[in-house]
C-alpha cells in the first residue's frame, strides 16, 4: 500500500497542494514550523479521521478560510479514492466517489502508523490515550469494532445522564445496562485477545531499540475482573455518589513494566520514550502480519531525539517496509536527518508551505 497522490486546499498553512509520490522513502527537509509535520497530519487525518495532534477541524482550516480540503490516491490491491471536506458548517467524506455513509466502510482503506513526540503520552499521560491506542489497532484489524465502540459508547451517554438525575428511571437504567454489558464484554473480550499477541512484539521492538537494556512486559488491565453484569449491579450505589458508571471498558487501560517495574511511574525519560517507540514499531508489525503488507509510517522528527544506536533498532522495521514496496514519510531538519538510514529515496525541501523536490 502506498499513496501515490495527495491534494490540499486551505490546509494548516498549505493555500493549496498537489503532488505525487512513489513507494519508499519520501523526506521533508526544512526548518522549523515551516509545514513538513501538516503533511503528515494530512496523511495521518485520510487514515483514520482525526489529527494525532490533538486537535479538532477548525485548527486545520488556513488562517482566514471557511474550510479545508485533503484529498488522494492510495494504491493497494486496488486504487481508493478519499476526499475530506470540512468547515464549521459542512462535512463531506467519500471513498471512490461515493459518500460514505458508515465509518466502518471507511477505516482501512488507508493504513498508517506515526512516530510523533506525543507518542510520550501513551506512557505518561492518562489511560485515555492508550485505550485510544489499542482501540484504533482493533478498528483497524478487526471489521466490527468501531461498531461495538459506538454501540457502547451510545449505551455509556444514555446511561451517566440518567445517573445525573435526583430520581432515575430504574427500568431505563436496567435496560441501558443491558446494552452496556452487551457491547462491553465483546469489546474486553477482543482486547484481551490483542494483548498477548501485542506484547511479545513490543518486547522484541524495546530490545533493538534499547539494546536490551530492560525487559518490557505489556498486559491489559480492565476493570471488571470476572463478571461484568454482576460487577456493574454491585456498584450502583457508588454509582449515586458519583453519578455516573464507574467501571467497563471506558476505565480500562494497558499496564507498561520495565523489569517489573511500572514504567510510567519509575521509568526514565529515555526509558519511557524507548517505550512509545517500541509501541508504535509493534503496531506497525502487527498490522503487517494481519494483512500481508505494511502499513505507511509518518515519522515525524523523532529520529533527533535517539543516538545512533537507537535509531538502529528501527532497521528491520524501515527494511521490511522497503522489501514490500511500502512507503515511509519522515521529517527531519538538516541537523537530524538520519543519512544512516535513508540511503536512497525521495528528498523534498519545505518552506513556508511550498514544497519543492530536491535533486
Amino acid at each position: 500500500m502506498h499513496l501515490a497522490q495527495l491534494k490540499l486546499r486551505d490546509f494548516r498553512n498549505y493555500a493549496r497542494l498537489d503532488v505525487s509520490f512513489t513507494p519508499g522513502f519520501q523526506v521533508f527537509l526544512g526548518d522549523n514550523a515551516q509545514g513538513k509535520t501538516n503533511i503528515l497530519e494530512a496523511i495521518y487525518l485520510m487514515a483514520t479521521l482525526r489529527s494525532f495532534r490533538g486537535v479538532g477541524g477548525a485548527q486545520m482550516i488556513r488562517h482566514g478560510q471557511k474550510g479545508y480540503f485533503v484529498g488522494g490516491t492510495v494504491v493497494g490491491q486496488g486504487e481508493r479514492d478519499i476526499k475530506i471536506y470540512w468547515s464549521a458548517a459542512e462535512r463531506k467524506l467519500s471513498l471512490d466517489q461515493q459518500p460514505v455513509r458508515r465509518l466502518t466502510d471507511y477505516l482501512g482503506a488507508l493504513r498508517v502508523v506515526v512516530f510523533c513526540t506525543e507518542d510520550l503520552q501513551l506512557v505518561k499521560g492518562p489511560g485515555r490515550g492508550r485505550r485510544r491506542f489499542i482501540d484504533l489497532l482493533l478498528s483497524q484489524t478487526h471489521p466490527g469494532y468501531l461498531t461495538l465502540l459506538q454501540r457502547y459508547a451510545g449505551a455509556l451517554r444514555s446511561r451517566n445522564a440518567l445517573l445525573k438525575q435526583r430520581m432515575p428511571d430504574e427500568a431505563a437504567l436496567d435496560s441501558f445496562s443491558i446494552e452496556l454489558v452487551k457491547a462491553g464484554e465483546e469489546i474486553i473480550r477482543l482486547r484481551h485477545e490483542l494483548a498477548p499477541k501485542l506484547s511479545p512484539l513490543a518486547r522484541l521492538a524495546y530490545r533493538r531499540v534499547s539494546h536490551d537494556a530492560e525487559e518490557l512486559r505489556l498486559t491489559y488491565a480492565p476493570t471488571v475482573k470476572a463478571d461484568f453484569a454482576v460487577e456493574l449491579a454491585q456498584s450502583r450505589a457508588r454509582e449515586r455518589t458519583f453519578r455516573s458508571t464507574l467501571i467497563g471498558p471506558h476505565r480500562d487501560d494497558l499496564d507498561f513494566r520495565l523489569n517489573d517495574r511500572p514504567a510510567g511511574q519509575y521509568g526514565s525519560e529515555g526509558q519511557k520514550r524507548t517505550l512509545a517507540i517500541a509501541l508504535k514499531m509493534a503496531q506497525a508489525e502487527y498490522l503487517t502480519g494481519i494483512h500481508g503488507s505494511p502499513p505507511i509510517l509518518l515519522i515525524d522528527d523523532v529520529m533527533g531525539e535517539l543516538d545512533a544506536k537507537r535509531r538502529a533498532g528501527f532497521m528491520p522495521l524501515l527494511n521490511r517496509s522497503e522489501q514490500a514496496h511500502g512507503q515511509v514519510f519522515m521529517t527531519c531538519t538538516e541537523e537530524t536527518w538520519p543519512r544512516e538510514l535513508v540511503r536512497d529515496g525521495q528528498r523534498w525541501d519545505v518552506k513556508s508551505g511550498i514544497l519543492a523536490k530536491a535533486g
